[in-house]
């Protein structure tokens, strides 16, 4: 059971990067390389606590589906997406948000086992948990870029915040 933990520090308010992070458009911008789209459940906007959201992509040359589920949410500190379907045997990614002297800092811990016994884990040791420590990291550096420039606009309905 492998767990990937990344930190990544935004010159941006806290609530901004929160908000950035439940952006279903900001998320099907920053896995556009994986063709990921959102197809059933919360499609756009932001993603709130019990929604859930049914993803297509394609990885290692499979298309695939995943559908996960906000099941805990403190806003602006915390919420976690817990698969309900799809290729993982089970997972659950938290995402914790604190504020530090006009930062804000974001920690990933990516909970999951893969399925297959064995040949999961190998599966894991081989390519799995290295590519889902880089597309962590990809999609953090997007949160970044757009937080700490005027994109963020596009991603949050347009209403201002600080």
């Amino acid at each position: 059971m492998p767990i990937i933990k990344l930190e990544t520090v935004i010159n941006a308010p806290i609530e901004r990067v929160f908000d950035l992070a439940r952006s279903i458009d900001l998320h099907k911008n920053s896995m556009s390389k994986y063709d990921e789209k959102a197809v059933a459940g919360i499609t756009s906007g932001l993603i709130n606590l019990n929604e859930t959201v049914t993803w297509e992509a394609t990885h290692f040359g499979v298309k695939q589906r995943l559908t996960s589920k906000i099941t805990a949410l403190d806003r602006p500190r915390f919420f976690r997406d817990s698969m309900v379907a799809g290729a993982f045997k089970r997972f659950d990614h938290d995402h914790f948000f604190e504020h530090i002297s006009g930062q804000t800092r974001i920690k990933d811990v990516f909970d999951y086992d893969s399925p297959l016994g064995i040949l999961g884990k190998i599966a894991d040791a081989l390519l799995v948990e290295k590519h889902l420590r880089e597309m962590l990291w990809e999609r953090n550096q997007i949160i970044k870029t757009a937080a700490e420039n005027d994109d963020w606009r596009k991603f949050l309905d347009r209403t201002p915040l600080t």
